[in-house]
């Protein structure tokens, strides 16, 4: 030991991590004052449903400090956490009351609540037409620096209930912008979190939303089988307070999962499910944040069921009624799904033109998705590489920074 404290002395050396944190402790002063390195987040444990509310703002305070030292966690998304989640979400009873008390630090009113949703949904929007990887640091950056002393502040029952809501709005958000950048194991982590706060506010419907958002995840990462039941789970959980668009939600969600499968039957019943569902809508009853799901929404998820089960023109038939015109990203899916219903019905001219105009619709997006759809459709343009327009497309879409990006990217 004394070897090691005279290493450390002459300088030639740093103590380790145990012994320096008794030493700044013992001395009462910060670490970087006895010249240490100030210890990092660790990357977050294996990603679970918290047990409790204050389990929950525990976690997802370290998940931001994590994530913005660039410690998320690693590795792969984890089935068994989509399973836990969702069955305890549905069998655990409605919360009678939401601890409170007086936990010291900031006193939260509903103007706080307000702030806090006005700024998620202006990142909402930057979402929407750039991508999750445009803005979501600074999505982190909020919660962490802003929401995080929120959380911990002192509210009432109702306040807080709204500021949990809030805030897994804002979770489900960050989770979004993670998987959409790629960062599926992160995103993972947000979502749980998300379902959490919303089960805490007891917002039933928010957290069926929640579970729909990672169904979409399981598909689009391979996990069918999860991502069917997660959307049956958010179909059931609020079959009490359901209303007609988040019932035609999660059927499309559960359809997109079962084309994956090749159940066509399976996923051709929970796409006119759907339709169903989204043909009663009461526009006056419905969460603002479920409204964007309309009949383009609908289109585009019947779009991708389709080309999946490999109906080319019926897939065409609904891409092409697919373009909000209000949502770039989206549009951007649903061009591309568009282009490559072309490529499968034979029409290989159409399908470079309609390629084309993805790119060019596409151009500001930062979305490791929006690479993945276009690493699909190149794969897919090798079996008719020699013919011409296939040569064309390739010479005028290598100025696109996202076909270059799916260059060297394989296809989900």
């Amino acid at each position: 030991m004394k070897r090691r404290i005279a290493s450390w002395e002459n300088g030639h050396s740093q103590p380790d991590e145990f012994y320096g944190a008794l030493l700044a402790d013992a001395l009462g002063i910060p670490p970087a004052e006895l010249g240490l390195r100030e210890p990092g987040p660790n990357a977050p444990a294996e990603a679970r449903y918290p047990d409790s509310s204050e389990a929950a703002l525990t976690a997802v305070t370290e998940l931001w400090r994590a994530d913005l030292a660039d410690a998320p966690p690693s590795g792969q998304v984890s089935d068994r956490a989509w399973t836990d989640a969702s069955l305890r979400w549905l069998v655990t009873p409605e919360q009678n009351a939401l601890a409170t008390g007086d936990r010291g630090g900031v006193r939260v009113g509903m103007a706080d609540v307000a702030m806090v949703k006005a700024t998620a949904d202006t990142f909402a929007a930057l979402d929407d037409r750039f991508g999750g990887g445009h803005a979501r640091r600074a999505v982190i950056q909020y919660l962490s620096h802003d929401v995080a002393p929120l959380l911990h502040g002192t509210y009432s029952e109702s306040v807080g209930r709204a500021l949990f809501a809030t805030v897994a709005e804002a979770l489900r958000l960050a989770g979004w912008m993670s998987y959409d950048a790629g960062h599926h194991a992160l995103a993972q982590h947000y979502y749980l979190h998300a379902l959490r706060l919303a089960q805490d506010a007891n917002d039933r419907r928010l957290a069926g939303s929640v579970l729909s958002a990672m169904s979409h995840q399981a598909t689009f990462v391979g996990r069918f089988s999860d991502a069917a039941t997660l959307a049956r789970a958010a179909r059931m959980g609020i079959s009490g307070v359901a209303t007609p668009t988040l019932m035609a939600q999660f059927w499309a969600m559960e359809a997109r999962a079962l084309a994956r499968t090749s159940d066509h039957r399976g996923a051709q019943q929970a796409l006119s499910e759907s339709e169903r569902s989204l043909d009663r809508r009461n526009h006056t009853d419905e969460p603002e944040w479920i409204t964007y799901f309309d009949d383009a929404e609908l289109s585009a998820e019947a779009a991708h069921c389709f080309r999946d089960i490999n109906s080319a023109q019926r897939s065409v038939e609904h891409a092409g009624n697919a373009m909000s015109g209000s949502h770039v990203r989206s549009d951007f899916f649903a061009t591309m799904v568009l282009a490559d219903a072309h490529l499968r019905a034979g029409d290989i001219e159409e399908s470079c033109r309609v390629a084309l105009d993805a790119l060019d619709l596409g151009g500001q997006l930062r979305s490791a998705r929006a690479v993945s759809y276009l690493a699909e459709f190149r794969t897919a343009l090798t079996a008719v590489r020699t013919n011409a327009h296939v040569r064309d497309l390739h010479e005028q879409a290598a100025e696109h920074r996202l076909w270059t990006a799916a260059e060297s990217t394989p296809d989900v």
